[in-house]
């Protein structure tokens, strides 16, 4: 499987990546952000693009891949909603509807957040934005498209987030976290288990297209039992 994946610096698309560069069912993955992750893998490419709504220049790099893994986003704290619109909307539809028109039988799967509004009437602007994207992207036409609503995610492997705000938020919750993952299973996720549950999505694709934290941690188990059972 070939995979593009938006996002990989950040600290959902660090567990992603480091999940793919591990799987024996992935066999290419291109990075694309505002900056690279400067790993080296025989698997790995990696482009920079300053502007991620304009993939026109790299269009012929971007044929033949089998899934893209949206890992990419902001947070809606002390943004306009136009700012937020720009970045959250904006810029994932404008990948979306490239890849879509260069790989049509491509798997796109999107990480949006545990309580998107997928009515776009609600009162959190940020629920909203997000619901309308993950609409949109529902629309149109992929293969498979699968919107991933994580909630509490536990950055497992030394991966950190670039957001200063949320460093702090796990180093003080991270007495703690065990205790939650294992005792709240349908809000507690990781970065290992979501990079598992999108290889394995993409892969054999699932009956929801809305996932949850439950839903998300009950593909990584599948695909984890499926392995063993094949290896067995």
């Amino acid at each position: 499987m070939k995979v593009i994946l938006f996002g990989a610096t950040g600290m959902v698309g660090q567990g992603v990546l480091r999940e793919c560069l591990l799987s024996n069912e992935v066999e290419e993955i291109l990075t694309i952000g505002r900056t690279i992750t400067g790993q080296i893998n025989p698997k790995l490419q990696e482009i920079a693009l300053k502007d991620l709504t304009n993939l026109a220049t790299i269009e012929t790099q971007l044929t033949n891949f089998d899934a893209c893994f949206f890992c990419l986003g902001v947070s809606s704290a002390g943004l306009s909603e136009q700012d937020y619109t720009r970045i959250t909307y904006d810029l994932t539809l404008a990948a979306a509807r490239t890849l879509v028109k260069l790989n049509p039988n491509m798997t796109f799967i999107y990480v949006s957040g545990a309580g998107t509004d997928s009515t776009e009437r609600g009162r959190s602007m940020g629920a909203r934005v997000k619901g309308k994207t993950e609409n949109e992207l529902l629309r149109l036409g992929f293969r498979g498209a699968y919107m991933f609503r994580p909630g509490l995610i536990v950055p497992l492997h030394g991966i950190q987030s670039k957001t200063t705000v949320y460093r702090v938020f796990y180093t003080l919750l991270s007495p703690l976290l065990p205790f939650l993952y294992r005792n709240f299973p349908k809000y507690v996720t990781t970065t290992e288990q979501i990079g598992r549950a999108m290889i394995g999505v993409a892969q054999y694709g699932w009956p929801k297209q809305v996932l949850e934290t439950y839903d998300i941690n009950q593909v990584q188990a599948r695909v984890q039992n499926a392995g063993s059972s094949a290896g067995a």
